[in-house]
């Protein structure tokens, strides 16, 4: 019996392949077909079976209806920069971080209709900036906004208590904050969509707790001048240094850390001991990298000697990441699941509390079923339980990763 032909507009095979990012030759290996094959079909001068259109179905990440459209959508807008580390350099976007930036859009409307849902407003996101602004006046505002005293930030636990507290409080604001999972640090540290409804933060879950706290500020900036995006560090520099500033004022206002007893006992200096900069960078919860740049910028340590450390710091972390990749590799050739995070903290810690609580309280009151809970979170319902508990229990390491 003949395999079942997808009667479907070439057009749209066409324009979701294009639109995932991923190649003809790996669509074609997917499917166990030449690209010669798939290209005939996205042309019309063959069908695929539907069999295989299930497989093209799940690697563009798109529902099997979608191919049933009478015409393709319009193209999604691309972002116009990103967050990388500065030596990396832009390259096409991956066809996982294309899921997510529109993944992020899809949970951005799905929680502005589940709001409408529950009879409540939005809050509008008021917070203004310009590039010919004084960043530490900037930063001022922003810190007055957030609300973390200084006594707070010296009491956090540990990084991830500070992660999960800054995020509260931004979330606080009418921002959106997610965290993506499965993409390379050297593609994407953070991206944000500037809306003055809802916007949105998107977080790097791979990257260290603290790098995620100054990514997090970095781009409340951009929302701030309303230019949020991906974040590409050799486009727009202007932009990149100003949001990296109000980041690094926000976090470590510069009159604070002048303030310090062992900075005022020693004054200016060329260098610091390694000691005294872990010491700090513990005392606020950022990154060692973070008090030698405000250092610098106080005029208290030399731009050579914080470029020199900041090379030394980033030869630790790529040995840091290189250990933990083996580490799962060896775990998993071993059969071992490995250090994954439970289902409800993974919910929460991707979607953010803000988002799980709108989906919760819509279930409550019976405007969504439990299928569509599983949907929107991406999680099996028998977890519902313990997603309620990690969203009311702010302790949670919900920034691991």
């Amino acid at each position: 019996m003949p395999a079942q032909r997808a009667i479907i507009k070439p057009a749209l095979l066409a324009w979701a392949r294009e639109e995932s990012g991923i190649s003809i030759e790996d669509a074609a290996k997917k499917i166990g077909r030449d690209p010669e094959y798939l290209l005939a079909c996205e042309r019309g001068d063959s069908q695929l079976t539907v069999r295989q259109l299930r497989i093209l179905s799940n690697a563009y990440k798109r529902p099997l209806a979608f191919f049933y459209l009478p015409q393709p959508p319009q193209k999604s807008n691309a972002l116009r920069d990103f967050r990388r580390p500065a030596q990396e350099e832009p390259q096409p976007e991956s066809p996982k971080l294309r899921y997510e930036i529109r993944r992020a859009r899809q949970r951005r409307k799905l929680a502005l209709e589940l709001l409408e849902d529950l009879g409540e407003q939005p809050i509008e996101f008021t917070a203004r900036a310009t590039l010919t602004e004084n960043t530490f006046e900037v930063a001022r505002r922003l810190r007055t906004i957030l609300r973390v005293t200084r006594a707070q930030q010296r009491n956090f636990e540990d990084e991830y208590d500070a992660f999960n507290t800054w995020r509260d409080v931004i979330e606080n604001m009418g921002v959106a904050v997610f965290q993506v999972a499965g993409v390379s640090g050297k593609e994407m540290l953070g991206f944000s969509f500037s809306e003055p409804i809802l916007p949105v933060i998107a977080l790097n879950m791979s990257d260290h707790p603290v790098r995620r706290i100054f990514t997090m500020m970095h781009e409340m900036a951009h929302l701030m001048l309303r230019t949020g995006g991906l974040c590409i560090l050799n486009e727009a520099q202007e932009v990149e240094v100003f949001c990296n500033a109000v980041a690094g004022e926000t976090l470590v206002p510069q009159a604070w850390l002048l303030d310090e007893p062992i900075i005022k006992a020693r004054g200016p200096q060329r260098e610091w001991d390694e000691g005294l900069i872990s010491a700090l960078s513990r005392r606020y919860r950022v990154s060692r990298e973070t008090i030698l740049i405000r250092l610098v910028i106080a005029r208290y340590a030399t731009r050579e000697f914080y470029e020199r450390k900041r090379e030394e710091y980033k030869q630790e972390y790529a040995a840091m990441e290189k250990a933990v990749a083996l580490k799962r590799q060896r775990d998993k050739e071993e059969g071992k699941e490995g250090g994954g995070l439970a289902p409800s903290t993974r919910v929460v810690s991707e979607s953010g509390r803000m988002f799980v609580r709108l989906v919760l309280e819509n279930y409550r009151r019976d405007n969504i079923n439990t299928s569509d809970v599983a949907d929107y979170l991406d999680v099996r319902i028998k977890h519902l339980d313990k997603i309620a508990q990690a969203v009311e229990h702010p302790t949670l390491e919900l920034g691991a990763a």
